[in-house]
Order: C-alpha cells, then sequence, then structure tokens
C-alpha cells in the first residue's frame, strides 16, 4: 500500500499580471517574457502570465506558450487570468488558443456585490455566472481552473464555502482566497481557510496584499491552514512584493519564510523544484525592468541584508556567521563580484550599426551564421531597444538571438 503524499506549499508567482497592475509603472512584453524564463529557473510551479482578453497581450501570450511547448518554459505553468464571464472565456480562448491554465475572477463580499456591481449580480447572479465560466472553460480545453473570491477576506465565511462547493461542483481545481485589501491578520486568515479547506476539499491559492504590512505573515498562515487540513497551498507571490497600492508577497521573503522560520522549517514541505539561488538574480532583473529600487532591506536581496557594521556583530558574524545570518547568502546566488566596465563600452540600441553590434555579441560568446544573421538580429534588437525603452541586458540579447521567431511575435502589436 503506498503512502499518502504530504500536502505542499507551491509558489505561484503574479508578477506578470498582479505586479504589473502597480499604479506608474509597467513591463514590456519582453520584460515579462523574461520574468517568465527567471521563474521558471527557480522551479517556480505556475506563473499568471498575463491577460488573454487584453489584446496587446495577444502576441506576447500566444509566444510564451510557444516556448512552452518548445520545452523552453518547462515545467513551469502559464495561466491567464480573467473575469468569471462567458465573454471573457469566449474572447480569451478565441485570442489565445492553447491556454490550458486559467484563474476565474469574480467578487463574493456583500460590499462588493452591492456597492461594485450594483444591481447587475446578487450573490446568487454570482455564482451562476462562475459556475457557467468554470464549465465553458473547461468545455475549451482547460486542464486546469482555479476560481478566484474576490474580496474572501470580507466575504461571509457561509457564502464562500457555498460559493466554493459550486465551483468545485463545476469542475474547478482549486480556490484562490484573494485578500484583496489587506484587511486580515495571520490569525483570522488561518482560522477562515482552515474552514473553508475543510469544508470544500480542494488546494487553496492564497492572494493577500500588505495594505497592513502583514503581506508575508498572511500568506504563510493561509498555506499552513491548507496543509493542516491535507491540501496543497498555492501561495501568490510577486517579485520584490510589487503589486497594486502597497504590493503582493515578496517571492524570496515567503520562500525563505517556509524554510527557515521558526514552526515551519522541516514541518511543512516547500515544492523541492523550487531553487533559491536564482533569488538575486531575478530580484535585480525586476528592479531595473520595473525602474524600481530593491529596498537596503529587503530580506535576501537587499543591499544590507548580509551587511554588519556594529562591532559586536561584526566580531560574531566573523567568527560564525550563524551567530547574526540565519541563511547563506551563497544560497540566494550571491556571493560572486559583479563586474562594472568603466573604460570603452559598446551598446546594442535603436540606432546600432553591424559593426558595433557584433562586437557586442562576441563579448556575449555568440556567433552569427553570416552578415545575413547578424544583420537579422540587429534589426530585432533595434526593435526590443524601441518596445522596452531602456538598454538590453544579457540575458535579453542572448533571448533574442537565440529565439529570433519569438522575439518577433513578442514585439508585434496590431492595433
Amino acid at each position: 500500500m503506498s503512502a499518502i503524499a504530504k500536502p505542499k506549499m507551491y509558489i505561484l508567482d503574479v508578477t506578470n499580471r498582479d505586479g504589473v497592475q502597480t499604479s506608474r509603472i509597467c513591463l514590456s512584453k519582453l520584460e515579462k517574457t523574461m520574468i517568465n524564463m527567471y521563474l521558471n529557473q527557480m522551479g517556480v510551479a505556475q506563473s499568471e502570465f498575463g491577460f488573454p482578453v487584453t489584446h496587446h497581450e495577444t502576441n506576447y501570450l500566444n509566444a510564451n506558450l510557444e516556448l512552452a511547448e518548445k520545452g523552453v518554459l518547462e515545467p513551469i505553468f502559464l495561466s491567464g487570468w480573467l473575469r468569471a464571464t462567458r465573454d471573457d472565456v469566449k474572447t480569451s480562448f478565441k485570442q489565445v488558443p492553447k491556454l490550458k491554465y486559467v484563474n476565474l475572477s469574480i467578487s463574493t463580499s456583500d460590499q462588493m456585490i452591492v456597492h461594485k456591481f450594483k444591481g447587475k449580480l446578487d450573490h446568487t447572479s454570482v455564482i451562476d455566472e462562475m459556475v457557467e465560466a468554470v464549465k465553458l472553460s473547461k468545455k475549451h480545453g482547460a486542464e486546469l481552473v482555479g476560481v478566484n473570491a474576490e474580496d474572501a477576506s470580507r466575504t461571509r465565511m457561509d457564502y464562500l464555502i457555498e460559493f466554493s462547493l459550486a465551483a468545485k461542483d463545476a469542475g474547478a481545481d482549486r480556490i484562490r482566497y484573494c485578500d484583496t485589501l489587506g484587511c486580515d491578520s495571520p490569525f483570522t486568515i488561518y482560522d477562515r481557510i482552515k474552514l473553508l479547506a475543510e469544508s470544500v476539499q480542494l488546494p487553496i491559492e492564497v492572494h493577500c496584499h500588505n495594505d497592513l504590512g502583514l503581506v508575508v505573515a498572511n500568506s504563510i498562515a493561509g498555506a499552513k491552514a491548507a496543509l493542516d487540513c491535507g491540501v496543497d497551498a498555492y501561495i501568490n507571490t510577486c517579485v520584490n512584493g510589487m503589486g497594486e497600492r502597497a504590493g503582493n508577497a515578496d517571492l524570496v521573503s515567503v520562500i525563505l519564510a517556509i524554510k527557515y522560520a521558526n514552526g515551519l522549517s522541516g514541518k511543512y514541505a516547500l515544492d523541492e523544484k523550487t531553487d533559491l539561488k536564482v533569488a538575486w538574480k531575478i530580484g535585480k532583473y525586476a528592479s531595473y525592468a520595473f525602474g524600481v529600487p530593491i529596498p537596503i532591506n529587503q530580506p535576501g536581496v537587499g543591499a544590507n541584508a548580509f551587511a554588519h557594521e556594529s562591532g559586536i556583530h561584526a566580531d560574531g558574524a566573523l567568527k560564525d556567521r550563524k551567530n547574526y545570518e540565519l541563511y547563506d547568502f551563497e544560497e540566494l546566488g550571491r556571493g560572486e563580484p559583479e563586474i562594472i566596465e568603466t573604460g570603452r563600452k559598446i551598446t546594442a540600441g535603436e540606432y546600432s550599426g553591424i559593426k558595433g553590434f557584433r562586437n557586442v555579441y562576441e563579448k556575449l560568446e555568440v556567433e552569427f551564421k553570416d552578415d545575413a544573421h547578424a544583420t537579422e538580429i540587429l534589426e530585432l534588437v533595434r526593435y526590443a531597444n524601441v518596445h522596452s525603452q531602456k538598454p538590453l541586458v544579457d540575458d535579453e540579447l542572448k533571448f533574442i538571438a537565440k529565439y529570433p521567431d519569438i522575439a518577433r511575435k513578442i514585439f508585434t502589436m496590431t492595433p
């Protein structure tokens, strides 16, 4: 008789969906693609990679699904976010026909049903609308459907359970508990998700916001409740804690908490594919792409995360790092010196010529078959610079040279 698998915590990163909803900032489609690449390297289970109903996302979404088919973006799941309506489902699968993973979202709190829908939907029709969307998604070939209860933290528990059971009966695979306003505490979210998980017996996605500064604690407490009830938990994160208003749960902080917090470390299983060695790289890249500096006191990746000045602390850390460091910097991919050129530098941009361009790629040890091949990649790099409106990093240049056809689709938008 085989042993029953213990439930685990998985990371479902929403940088490319909720992160890009951060007011006043955005990512280019190339930058979103690179974040998917880094998340895959990091062993993150799922990336909510965009909005399949949004026309300017269409080519990017289809191109990334093509990368998944080629085995480049694998094993990560790429999931689309849409409203739980028949129209959104129809449009999504029409524009992104190879979509396999979706999250359908609808508001469930009295506050939003009354004061957001303004009579267009009531409690019964919210469930009816969601059920139809789930069934239609499955009919279109969705292999995994998550149902998002927006504002779950302010939703009456009896209604949240009724809503979630209806989703399960319709064929939903997971329920997303959304603390949309960040008003939960670790104590309330634990109790509420425990009751929800016990009642519904589906994996729970935990989506929290940082309006009260509790986002990581709430995310971990909610996930712990799910595991305590014997179901998997999928914690929604954003790289560097980006997201609407005060942000979402920071990707690296969540992983560090599961691995090292008292009462969690060794007791609760984290998806074994998760690899923190990519933390430094993805944190720096997202900071550059978003144009938002990493706070110096950011866990794991901040400039001061391993810095010691106080005499007592410095002395203790030098004697044994475990005196004042909970985890090792090497585990996060830190420690290697970073070389900054201070002499002549040839860069690749929207007005580059072929000689300077070839010099840039020679330093990256990328060879071209001939001048025609080099000219083709140069043209794409020019478009990429216009597309991103900032100089390209080495990994972006390498990506364009390796996957020119994918890059061309990513840069193409038809109004």
